[in-house]
């Protein structure tokens, strides 16, 4: 069939067949490039020798949809068990669970070797906070930060802490009618834990042990988390370019997410303006990051990043923490009658109880460990980006430009490295012969390197 031209209107008819042409050789083409990248994924990409799913391999599905699962932590887990210490969970992606795993990813690089970079997939371009900054950057904000965590300061801010410690626990009688009625101890422990990283940071509380509620601000974080993992999932698929991803994620978000982070900086900022309109040098984190240290200073946008940074890394983890020592302790009474003594045996009142003094309740100090391996604050892992070179892991090299990672849960209850990694044991701390075989070394709740958790002590 030939292309007809009226004479009346000098009009073009395009073929059926000629219409239909493109879309078919697109649709051939797409497949065809699948087919290619598959085979190109199993049998030829620099990863193609570690052992993984197949499916895993070929796609990166499996594991965005791990991460929005609810059950990552466990599959991971199960994938190490059939599989080794190291996985290919994605087509250029290798999780390790393995006891050196965690300082070849994220501890100290020797001098003039480039740092495994954070994983460019979840990370912001041009972000302005201690959580995923440059090295250049990090370096600056952790310095403006580290004397508000320092020993010292610590000591200065006894004071402050206390107040909201007496707090909690004059709310919790109330509440629970002198121990008679059931209460919710992880509500509680995030009431206080917020209040004392709100006063820290913006020199003001929540309010949340006053109101026996959360703060608005403290509820909207709560609601942003899950949908930000969504996100981090859809980044994960890399469907369409980074370049481009910034412009279709507000389509793809939740509906009103993006009103969500908008709200959070603005309330940040202001909780900062407010502080630094007080003048004060009371002891906490702002009067540590607005000192000026080699004639440098923070910017204003700084402080507020880093400072919404600090309330949500400091509060969450730290409540959660402790809600698994009081699960564990509920669950286990003979270790709770263990703990009980040892403080009752050590101080004679509730006046005796500083932050100096309970570093020597060595049970204490165990029933904490053992509840963060039972149940890490942070379970899954943050992923690198191995420098130019590549990197030796867990004794393997690994090509660069690979997304390495070390998911805490699945490392802490490996039973090839814990005897009983299931059970909440906290002499596995203390010295007990049963359990010398055990990998303490496996055990990073902080993280390591210089990128470490800067709350740590």
């Amino acid at each position: 069939m030939g292309i007809l031209i009226s004479n009346d209107a000098a009009k073009v008819v395009i073929p059926v067949k000629l219409s239909l042409a493109l879309p078919l050789a697109v649709i051939v083409f797409g497949f065809g490039y699948f087919v290619w990248l598959c085979i190109y994924n199993l049998y030829f990409h620099p990863l193609r020798r570690f052992p993984g799913p197949k499916l895993a391999a070929i796609s990166r599905f499996p594991y965005s949809h791990l991460l929005i699962s609810g059950k990552g932590h466990r599959d991971v887990l199960d994938l190490h068990l059939k599989y080794g210490p190291i996985v290919r969970i994605a087509p250029g992606f290798l999780s390790f669970s393995h006891p050196d795993a965690m300082n070849d990813i994220r501890g100290h690089r020797k001098a003039g070797q480039p740092e495994h970079r954070k994983d460019p997939i979840r990370q912001e371009v041009h972000i302005q906070n201690i959580i995923g900054a440059n090295r250049a950057d990090h370096t600056r904000f952790r310095r403006s930060l580290a004397n508000g965590f320092s020993h010292q300061a610590m000591l200065d801010q006894e004071p402050i802490i206390s107040e909201y410690v007496n707090e909690l626990m004059k709310s919790l009688e109330e509440h629970s009618a002198n121990g008679t009625q059931q209460i919710d101890m992880v509500r509680w422990f995030n009431y206080a834990t917020f209040d004392i990283i709100g006063d820290l940071s913006f020199g003001e509380s929540f309010g949340c042990l006053q109101s026996s509620t959360y703060d608005p601000w403290v509820q909207l974080i709560f609601n942003s988390v899950k949908n930000l993992v969504y996100i981090g999932a859809l980044k994960h698929l890399q469907i369409v370019p980074r370049r481009l991803l910034k412009f279709i994620l507000p389509y793809a978000m939740p509906k009103g997410l993006s009103t969500k982070h908008a709200e959070n900086q603005r309330l940040s900022a202001m909780k900062v303006r407010k502080r630094l309109d007080t003048g004060s040098n009371r002891p906490d984190f702002m009067t540590s990051m607005t000192t000026k240290r080699n004639g440098e200073s923070l910017t204003f946008e700084e402080l507020t990043s880093n400072a919404a940074i600090l309330i949500i890394a400091g509060s969450e983890t730290t409540a959660t923490a402790l809600s698994a020592a009081a699960y564990y302790l509920g669950l286990f009474p003979e270790a709770q009658a263990k703990l009980a003594q040892e403080v009752r045996t050590t101080f004679n009142s509730a006046e005796d109880i500083t932050i100096t003094s309970v570093q020597h309740l060595t049970y204490m100090l165990a029933v904490l460990d053992e509840a963060m391996r039972m149940y890490p604050p942070a379970a899954s892992g943050l992923p690198r980006l191995t420098a130019e070179g590549g990197a030796t892991i867990a004794g393997e090299y690994v090509p660069q430009d690979t997304i390495v990672d070390v998911w805490q849960w699945p490392l802490f209850h490996n039973p090839n490295y814990w005897t009983q990694p299931d059970d909440f044991i906290p002499e596995r701390w203390l010295g007990d012969p049963k359990f010398a075989n055990d990998r303490r070394e496996c055990f990073q709740p902080f993280s390591t390197g210089p990128r470490n958790c800067i709350g740590k002590k």
